[in-house]
């Protein structure tokens, strides 16, 4: 599965007051990230790696595919569990929201915060732990970029549109190329592979439980 991306400024399905609020839910959006970053699981899975109850993590999986935010996965699974996944392609927190009623930007504002909160522990959890967990080729391979300038508002427009336009062809060439040893990789432009200290070995795109 792709990165979560919420940019308020660049294409995407742009979501409404009733899904913001769907998705201003801190477990909903625990829920959405870890289906981003790992793709498809179920209802208990997704429990056992948040640490809450299978009945929680179902009730509010159900109330974001209300709002196509995840979907089911009806031929996946044994019969007895649900399979959800989170449906490729961006989420755009606009670009009208800044323009939206009060309502609407303080929905988009919470989700704003849970998605910047999501990444900073996301790259925390890499810079703890990565060492202690990733051989030096992966280490190696990563990437942490910051670059200051001074610009004016077209021109900050402007290389925003390039830099993401870019990255988007290539996370397209690269979305399915994953070998046998691939493992998350999350950009910002930071990018580095995905480090969950509660769970190290996960590395794939699948948690599926054995009946």
């Amino acid at each position: 599965m792709e990165p979560l991306e919420d940019s308020r400024k660049h294409a995407g399905r742009p979501l409404g007051l009733p899904a913001l609020k769907a998705l201003s839910h801190p477990l909903r959006l625990q829920l959405l990230e870890m289906l981003s970053r790992y793709g498809a699981q179920t209802a208990s899975g997704l429990a056992e790696r948040l640490g809450e109850s299978s009945g929680s993590t179902s009730y509010h999986l159900r109330q974001l595919a209300k709002h196509s935010l995840v979907r089911e996965l009806p031929d996946r699974g044994n019969g007895r569990e649900r399979w959800w996944e989170r449906p490729p392609g961006p989420i755009a927190l606009g670009p009208n929201v800044m323009e939206s009623d009060a309502a609407t930007l303080s929905a988009a504002r919470i989700v704003a915060r849970q998605f910047e909160q999501n990444r900073a522990r996301a790259l925390d959890d890499f810079l703890r732990f990565g060492d202690d967990t990733l051989g030096p080729e992966w280490m190696d391979g990563a990437v942490l970029n910051t670059s200051n300038l001074r610009l004016d508002q077209g021109q900050l427009a402007e290389i925003s549109e390039r830099v993401v336009s870019f990255l988007g062809e290539i996370v397209e060439e690269y979305r399915d190329a994953g070998g046998p040893d691939a493992r998350p990789v999350q950009m910002h432009f930071n990018a580095f592979p995905l480090v969950d200290p509660e769970h190290p070995a996960a590395t794939g795109t699948s948690q599926e439980k054995t009946p």
